[in-house]
């Protein structure tokens, strides 16, 4: 049942996008400048143990990859495809249909580490020229996570605990759960239903994918040894699903602005399809393998 939204707002998407083209643009603005960051302000508000070390840890990881990869290959585009993901449209949808709601804050927290990273490093990846340090800053505390985490903290000066199980903040928060994934996945299908990938560029990011995952097995076992995160078999299951998400889908925007060109998008469209089938697979395994999650 869980996977039934997901799977009609992507078809609806895919099949629908010459009629709901037009509204693309507002459904990708709403995602990630409202129901997100509501998200953010909900999940930290009413703070859930263990967050702020996830966020944390995403960061950490992803300026490992990043690092690790570009050492290793002297490509900063797809050093930044390699470490920037795609947590907003693909991450929280996912999520949610693979684990239900109660994986909601521990990707949340996985996705503020990641765009706080993409924030700060995919603008200086892309650029042909040195950014200024203002500008980077500016464009970090302008970004909807940091607002959104900016408001969360303010409100945390008062004692919200109480009102976490009230009938309307629950309405609110369920709503706008839904509106997360129908958002995501019908962005994601009208965006994949203009693109052409070939097997060879498939298979290209299934194995691109696949050894971001085997590094991640080891970042996430490091964090069950050295950080105070609960040992739970949900929260490192959503982490590991993480790492198995495609690139952040605005890099092919600030490649385009910055450098004229657009070479991954292919990145991005193969790694969208790659990362659907290594998800399901995951989440069919996982849940034979562990029927309590």
């Amino acid at each position: 049942m869980a996977l039934i939204l997901p799977l009609v707002s992507f078809l609806a998407g895919y099949w629908g996008v010459h009629v709901l083209k037009p509204i693309r643009p507002l459904l990708a603005a709403l995602l990630a400048r409202l129901f997100i960051p509501l998200l953010i302000i909900y999940n930290m508000v009413f703070y859930k143990e263990g967050s702020l070390w996830l966020i944390g840890f995403s960061l950490f990881s992803s300026i490992v990859f990043f690092s690790g990869f570009y050492y290793f290959q002297k490509d900063k585009l797809r050093a930044l495809c390699f470490s920037y993901l795609n947590g907003a449209w693909l991450g929280l949808p996912f999520a949610l249909a693979v684990f239900g709601p109660e994986a909601s804050s521990t990707i949340v927290a996985l996705y503020i580490g990641g765009s706080l990273f993409g924030n700060i490093c995919a603008v200086m990846a892309v650029s042909e020229t040195w950014q200024d340090t203002g500008f980077i800053i500016k464009n970090v505390i302008l970004s909807p996570p940091v607002i959104a985490l900016t408001t969360a903290a303010v409100l945390s000066f008062w004692d919200f605990s109480s009102y976490e199980s009230h009938p309307l903040i629950q309405l609110i928060y369920q709503a706008n759960k839904v509106l997360v994934t129908f958002a995501g996945m019908c962005v994601l299908g009208m965006w994949l239903s203009k693109v052409r990938i070939g097997w060879r560029d498939l298979k290209g990011s299934l194995l691109f994918i696949s050894s971001r995952m085997l590094l991640a097995v080891l970042l996430c076992a490091a964090a069950y040894l050295f950080l105070p995160i609960p040992h739970q078999m949900l929260t490192y299951a959503v982490m590991l699903m993480f790492f198995l998400l495609p690139p952040a889908a605005n890099i092919v925007a600030l490649e385009t602005h910055y450098q004229g060109t657009g070479y991954s998008a292919k990145y991005i469209a193969s790694g969208t399809v790659a990362s659907a089938i290594l998800i399901g697979i995951y989440g069919v395994l996982l849940h034979v393998l562990v029927p309590a999650l």
